[in-house]
């Protein structure tokens, strides 16, 4: 269970002009912004900027400066693979520590959705505890509630936070991960092929799915 909100992509202009820097081209630039303020990226430009991802990553370094911010709502277990991914991402998290005892625990509050009737009941068993645990630190600010809640919260509980990346990391983290047991994964993968020239600049390991 994951979802994805609030995209924004941000820098293309900037971008752009950076990747024409080299050859000092700058008078082919042919991209611009349409009423409701997009980045649409010109004929030149898309040509460009397609070569050079193609080209590998030494050439594409324009694409570590656009922008990619979003909110994403994902468990725990999935939250420890993201972050393996240090290098050119940003993420600001809800915070567990602080916040964990501020509303009533239930099924929505946990990744569940693939889970056996049976395993649906431990689950609950298990925040009922969480819940009556939450209900006595509130009432006594005693701590040894709070660790109770904070040692046996599983791994589905799920947190939401604010992720910036660039199309580069979004490149390798798509490649890496299309293919993944973990339904979560699709769901982002299913996001990134949304973003604006996905196709040309950051599916590459799909086109080379498809010559090999």
């Amino acid at each position: 269970m994951l979802t994805v909100e609030r995209i924004s992509v941000m820098n293309f202009e900037n971008a752009m002009r950076g990747a024409r820097n080299p050859l000092n081209s700058w008078a082919r630039m042919d991209s611009y912004y349409d009423e409701n303020g997009n980045y649409h990226l010109g004929e030149n430009d898309l040509s460009l900027a397609t070569r050079l991802a193609r080209a590998g990553s030494d050439h594409r370094k324009f694409l570590r400066q656009v922008m990619v911010s979003m909110d994403i709502t994902a468990p725990l277990y999935w939250w420890k693979e993201f972050d393996t991914y240090k290098v050119g991402t940003v993420a600001n998290s809800c915070s567990t520590m602080h916040k964990i005892h501020a509303k009533a625990f239930s099924r929505d509050d946990f990744a569940c959705d693939r889970l056996t009737p049976d395993a649906l009941t431990v689950l609950d068993a298990v925040i009922a505890y969480l819940e009556t645990e939450r209900v006595q630190y509130v009432e006594t600010k005693e701590l040894s509630h709070w660790h109770n809640m904070i040692q046996l919260l599983p791994s589905s509980y799920l947190q939401m936070r604010t992720v910036t990346m660039n199309y580069e990391v979004l490149i390798h983290m798509y490649a890496a991960r299309k293919n993944h047991k973990l339904a979560e994964w699709h769901t982002l993968c299913d996001a990134i092929r949304t973003l604006p020239y996905a196709r040309e600049l950051i599916l590459l390991s799909d086109e080379e799915g498809e010559n090999a």
